[in-house]
């Protein structure tokens, strides 16, 4: 009887046993910042009830903030009647609201933007207590997670007598124990998580023409040396994390500024990056004697635009100015191949394995295989009507999509 005994206190422990918590996606491109994602295979199948959609909420005010997705809530952005700013925490299992906070701040682009909306764009950073979150004007706010009060603010124009961006706040906000991590006030700036402080600035341009750049900071390990990667409006550069010493740094040209995707870490020593008016490549960064130095080790004429490429088994997955899907060989910089069709202006791009997820602007979501000799296109499926320009979130098998006038939670149901 003894085995009986001892079997039946495993299986009452392990029922007792707390369940794991669900995947979360914390920040910009997800948990480690890559757009790739852990755990089972994905199905795959879009369509026939593979993935079904679980809640929505509608009438929501437009929004490019990608959707947060804690334990327990989802936390998205919207801009109200063009002049008040909106965050609101929704139950993660029904999408009942929780709680929501709200400020005045609106802009309006310049003309040649003006389809891209005058509303909040940047995505904000959950570190598991607090959220961080930056308004189109210009400023940093970070609300309790549980309850939606404000801890502090932190507006750079009056910070440091900027003027108020073009574009508004476009950069995801970068979080670590310490500090909080943005391209604001025209330059690169770490403050404090705690209490809104400056703690450092560098990389000054004093915002140019248009404001403060687009793209958002990213953490990595390159020759050797533990920093945070940021392309400027300019150029493309390493920063110590504790000082702010500019590590490195190398021009990256592009039409206007607009270097507007994020870097990718490659490797030990690589960092993939296109732009806008200029091109896509690969640069090496290496380290003698406490000196860096950075050179190209390929550049191919492709220029990218807003989607930040995935890289998957040696390849990269990059949507560019063209509309076109083109697969890099990382180490080479050789085109595999591009596809003849053409898509939306931007895709919010997710990889498991050696599937791909791609949520295009038109509402379309793309299930593929990462296949470096083909487009290999498994399933599609338009999971929006109004315009998705919200990066997409993968946690296990749910999937949250904020298109610009709502937010769905969906399942996949299995194989």
């Amino acid at each position: 009887m003894y085995p009986i005994r001892a079997l039946a206190a495993v299986l009452l422990l392990t029922s007792l046993a707390p369940a794991a918590d669900p995947a979360e996606w914390p920040q910009w491109r997800g948990p480690a910042r890559d757009g790739t994602v852990t755990g089972p295979a994905w199905p795959d199948k879009l369509e026939g009830g593979a993935l079904e959609r679980v809640w929505r909420v509608e009438k929501l005010g437009p929004s490019y903030s990608g959707p947060i997705v804690a334990t327990d809530r989802v936390f998205t952005t919207q801009t109200v009647d063009k002049k008040t700013e909106v965050v609101t925490a929704h139950d993660r299992k029904t999408g009942k609201e929780l709680w929501k906070a709200s400020w005045e701040g609106s802009i309006t682009v310049p003309f040649f933007a003006a389809k891209n909306g005058s509303w909040i764009r940047s995505t904000p950073a959950f570190d598991g207590k607090t959220l961080f979150i930056a308004g189109i004007t210009d400023v940093l706010v970070a609300l309790d997670g549980g309850t939606g009060k404000e801890a502090w603010r932190l507006d750079f124009v009056k910070e440091f007598g900027t003027p108020l961006p073009d574009f508004g706040f476009v950069c995801s906000p970068l979080v670590d124990d310490a500090g909080v991590y943005v391209q604001a006030g025209g330059s690169f700036v770490k403050v404090d998580k705690k209490t809104g402080k400056v703690l450092w600035r560098v990389l000054k341009d004093g915002g140019g023409t248009m404001g403060s750049a687009f793209s958002s900071p990213v953490f990595a390990k390159l020759a050797g040396a533990d920093q945070v990667v940021v392309q400027t409006r300019t150029k493309l550069a390493g920063v110590e994390r504790d000082t702010g010493k500019e590590l490195w740094a190398k021009e990256v040209p592009s039409f206007r500024g607009m270097n507007i995707l994020t870097p990718v870490p490659v490797g030990a020593d690589g960092i993939l990056t296109s732009t806008y008016g200029g091109n896509t490549r690969l640069v090496r960064v290496k380290s003698a004697d406490g000196k860096f130095d950075t050179s190209d080790a390929w550049a191919l004429r492709y220029e990218g635009y807003m989607s930040t490429p995935v890289v998957v088994d040696g390849h990269a997955y990059v949507l560019g100015k063209d509309k076109r899907l083109v697969c890099v060989d990382v180490k080479t910089g050789k085109e595999a191949w591009s596809t003849d069709d053409r898509f939306g202006d931007y895709w919010s791009l997710i990889a498991n394995k050696d599937r791909i997820l791609a949520l295009d602007s038109r509402g379309i979501l793309y299930l593929l295989k990462a296949n470096a000799k083909e487009f290999d296109l498994i399933e599609k499926r338009k999971v929006a009507e109004s315009e998705t320009w919200a990066h997409l979130a993968v946690c296990g098998n749910e999937i949250f999509i904020r298109d610009l006038n709502g937010l769905s939670a969906w399942r996949w149901s299995g194989k």
